[in-house]
């Protein structure tokens, strides 16, 4: 960790989560999305701001669009806003950031030059760039959360298993060993956790499809087509109480399954898909000291507050 980060005097902690911005090059809609960002950061007054992928769009683009030519100089503006009011902020990578003119190291060096940023390229010897962990401590400096992010990459590496990647066995076994060091033994209980990936996994389908949820699904849950074992990692280690991933710019749904709640963000880009009438925005966790459980609730583009959200039962539904 580049800093510690400690809970408030009145023992909360507020995080913010933006995904799939697709910033490309200053043009009205990245102009947009910098205003959605400044108004909820204005509004929110985070302890902590995570981008959870696709925070810049460097995909090849239509012949009649213009691509993204300088991804590092995206990277920057995409960011600017946070960085400017002093926010301390983290992120992963999405599919998208990386896809041509730039590497995930090179993008992760310009991240890194940034002042507020609290994110580390992570270990060397494990697949993907930016698998680390942010310590939240309380008021006097004893571990109170963690907050794990991992690379969940962009594309299946192997060529006869087509769609996207998964988080692979050489993470999973780091996240696992990040667990114990941050819990050992003998701790009688465990400092809850989060984790944040771009890529849904596939449990978010099943929650779905077997749990009752809040929020939307407009679209299929665009998951691996390859479960790699991380939820059921992420059981067997007992600390972490919630994830949250981008991808899919149409879901924002929220579920728990076997005891771990599963949130999508609220797509938070205007250079990119949508659906008419599903505003963009952002969505708020709020951590309470001593607590394993978080509040969580969506702020708008417009201004407004979304604390409850349509019910999905699957028994009921048509």
């Amino acid at each position: 960790m580049k800093r510690s980060l400690s809970f408030q005097q009145d023992g909360t902690f507020k995080i913010v989560q933006f995904t799939d911005i697709h910033w490309k090059d200053g043009r009205a809609e990245d102009r947009r999305s910098r205003k959605l960002m400044e108004s909820v950061l204005d509004a929110e007054q985070p302890n902590l701001v995570v981008f959870t992928g696709d925070i810049i769009y460097s995909a090849p683009v239509a012949p009649e669009d213009v691509e993204c030519e300088n991804p590092q100089q995206a990277f920057r503006d995409a960011v600017a806003v946070v960085e400017e009011r002093g926010f301390p902020w983290a992120f992963v990578f999405g599919n998208h950031d990386t896809e041509q003119r730039i590497s995930r190291e090179e993008l992760m060096q310009v991240a890194l030059t940034h002042k507020h940023i609290i994110a580390e390229s992570g270990p060397e010897h494990i697949e993907g760039s930016g698998n680390y962990t942010i310590e939240l401590v309380d008021t006097e400096g004893n571990p109170a959360f963690n907050l794990y992010f991992l690379d969940s990459g962009s594309y299946s590496p192997l060529e006869h298993v087509p769609g996207y990647n998964w988080i692979h066995r050489d993470q999973i076994g780091w996240l696992t060993s990040e667990c114990l060091r941050l819990n050992p033994d003998d701790t009688e209980e465990k400092t809850p956790a989060l984790a944040f990936f771009h890529i849904p996994i596939p449990e978010y389908q099943e929650m779905w499809d077997t749990q009752v949820c809040e929020g939307h699904k407009f679209e299929p849950v665009c998951c691996p087509p390859i479960n790699s074992g991380l939820f059921t990692a992420l059981l067997e280690m007992g600390d972490v109480i919630g994830t949250f991933c981008g991808h899919d710019h149409t879901n924002d749904f929220s579920g728990t399954l076997h005891g771990i709640k599963l949130c999508y963000g609220r797509a938070s880009g205007y250079n990119t898909y949508g659906k008419e009438g599903f505003m963009r925005g952002s969505r708020v966790i709020q951590l309470n000291l001593g607590q394993h459980e978080f509040a969580t609730w969506l702020r708008l583009e417009d201004g407004s507050v979304v604390h409850e959200q349509p019910t999905h039962d699957p028994n009921n539904a048509q």
